[in-house]
């Protein structure tokens, strides 16, 4: 098994002098995507290097009264990402995204570092805060997607939804069927991955073990240990996620409060 070869500063130039590319091919087609794509570059380089550095030092330190706080940070960064998508918003959306994120992704965690893994102690940092982000980065897009799908059904199917209610159907009966389809929507990805990986793509924690000098097999049990958590907290999360934006805009005595629902562009105007 060869070395493990680090890279330097000017091999990173390298490869970000491929987002050039990019920019050439927003400029020639007239995307306007130029400044975004700068700014999302500097982001990458910048959040990656700190994260880098406070890891470095997590790692030494190792303790848990220093993981589970940056754990609890990465869930609420989560929650906060998550709730900042979609066309539509509404009062307690972030709530909603960072409790369904945070119950699911370190209920499953949990499992998979008491019961499948088995470290010791619990809070090993190399294992503990590497899961919970793939588990966390997943997640927050499958919860994303179910909160933006449900309130877009909601919309578009309002007139079927308030006949529902006024023929005498309970909330719930009314409003299965955009939820349905918004955890439908929020479980696509994870699928869609899971049907390919190994074959199209390489995850990243498989490659990085492979590159590390592990060997390819071990690295496999591990990619499919970590596929099975991500796509039951995926799944809880999403779950979750609409059942609490359902609850939040069906009253309890049936009525559908679509006045809470609001276009984020709207929001901005009236600020």
């Amino acid at each position: 098994m060869s070395d493990y070869q680090n890279l330097s500063l000017f091999d990173i130039g390298l490869a970000a002098a491929l987002i050039v590319v990019n920019g050439a091919l927003s400029v020639a087609l007239d995307l306007g995507l130029e400044r975004r794509l700068l700014i999302a570059a500097v982001r990458t380089v910048v959040q990656l290097l700190l994260i880098g550095y406070v890891l470095g030092w997590v790692f030494a330190f190792s303790r848990w009264y220093v993981v589970l706080p940056l754990m609890a940070l990465m869930t609420i960064i989560a929650g906060f990402a998550a709730s900042g998508r979609g066309r539509r918003t509404y009062a307690g959306q972030r709530a909603d995204s960072i409790v369904s994120i945070w119950g699911s992704s370190w209920l499953i965690g949990a499992f998979g570092l008491f019961v499948v893994i088995r470290i010791h102690p619990w809070y090993e940092p190399q294992y503990a805060i590497p899961i919970l982000g793939m588990i966390l980065g997943n997640t927050l897009t499958g919860v994303s997607l179910g909160i933006e799908r449900m309130t877009e059904e909601l919309t578009a199917g309002r007139a079927a939804v308030e006949m529902s209610l006024a023929l005498g159907a309970s909330r719930w009966e009314a409003a299965q069927g955009p939820a349905r389809q918004a955890v439908r929507a929020g479980m696509i990805p994870t699928l869609n991955q899971m049907a390919v990986v190994g074959l199209v793509s390489l995850p990243g924690m498989m490659t990085g073990q492979v590159l590390a000098g592990q060997s390819p097999l071990q690295a496999v049990r591990y990619q499919i240990v970590i596929m099975f958590l991500i796509a039951a907290a995926s799944g809880l999360g999403v779950v979750g996620a609409v059942v609490l934006t359902y609850r939040r805009l069906f009253s309890s005595d049936h009525r559908f409060m679509a006045s809470k629902l609001i276009e984020r562009n709207a929001r901005k105007r009236a600020a």
